[in-house]
């Protein structure tokens, strides 16, 4: 490949297709609208609004977030106003995004999976669906993402109700993730998205209370990084279907650690906070990564650690 030559950043998930394999992860981006000014969304290779719920939250209590010494402690307890007011107002903003929005949901049973994805599916504009099976900090949020078959299940139901593709996010607290990988492939998830957080705590010691109003939360950032990357690549010897991989992402190096161990794409999230541009930064730098590899196509990386 000369360096003149412009390489395919185009990545496959099994039916979703992005540009390129840059996304940024559900409730760090809001829904989408308050990011407008400040990054071009068309250059994201997809984006996740918050996760909505079939009713309205309120969350958890004060506080919701710790920042450690090396990420960002967390206990929101996914607050939305509900898929109603979603796709009342927040869906026809999203609908004309020149990027694929891929709408993530949460649900307390399968029917409330499945009738979300239903809805969302029905008006048109979702590019895909992502199940979040791995929210630690509301009660039953990880229910379904540390059972296989709970797993399984609820991934076939939500399949064979829509015809969107399906991402299912699963939780690292679990003795072994590649089995709950097998399960969601086996139930016909297009992908499986790797990590959400991991189930932590901050403490006051003067008060001998916990810092979160909730006790625990999920703990995202640099410091999960090296979980992440662990649990990508004993997931890619598990399953064949695509992975995303999330956690700790901030720079290209980090992004090309998750491709060439195994994840088709990744999501930014908790950088997002602190550098709203790092996003489409990472796009911009993917070509030289690729001219200096002497590849032109980012799918040519992707998996080939040598272990």
């Amino acid at each position: 490949m000369t360096n003149s030559m412009t390489p395919d950043l185009s990545v496959q998930l099994g039916r979703l297709k992005l540009s390129n394999p840059i996304m940024v992860a559900s409730g760090t981006f809001g829904y989408a609208r308050e990011m407008e000014k400040v990054v071009d969304l068309s250059l994201l290779g997809g984006l996740l609004p918050k996760t909505i719920t079939a009713e309205p939250r309120m969350g958890n209590p004060p506080w919701r977030t710790v920042e450690t010494s090396a990420g960002l402690l967390n206990a929101i307890g996914l607050d939305n106003d509900g898929v109603d007011a979603f796709i009342q107002h927040h869906l026809p903003y999203l609908r004309q995004l020149p990027t694929p929005v891929v709408v993530s949901i949460a649900g307390r049973t399968r029917d409330d999976f499945v009738s979300l994805a239903e809805q969302i599916a029905a008006q048109g504009g979702a590019a895909a669906i992502e199940l979040n099976l791995s929210c630690p900090n509301v009660s039953g949020g990880i229910d379904f993402g540390t059972d296989a078959d709970s797993c399984r299940k609820v991934v076939d139901q939500v399949r064979q109700s829509c015809d969107l593709p399906i991402l299912a996010k699963l939780t690292p607290n679990v003795t072994r993730i590649a089995d709950i990988a097998a399960a969601a492939a086996d139930g016909g998830a297009d992908a499986v998205c790797l990590i959400n957080t991991v189930l932590a705590m901050a403490v006051n010691w003067r008060s001998r209370r916990p810092i979160l109003g909730n006790g625990m939360g999920g703990l995202s950032g640099p410091a999960i990084k090296p979980i992440a990357l662990r649990c990508v690549h004993q997931v890619r010897q598990a399953v064949d279907i695509p992975i995303i991989g999330i956690g700790g992402i901030a720079n290209i190096d980090d992004v090309m650690q998750f491709l060439v161990t195994g994840a088709s794409a990744v999501q930014i999230g908790t950088a997002n906070y602190y550098d709203p541009h790092v996003s489409t930064r990472l796009v911009g730098e993917l070509p030289e990564v690729l001219r200096d590899e002497g590849v032109d196509r980012i799918s040519d990386l992707i998996g080939t650690l040598k272990v």
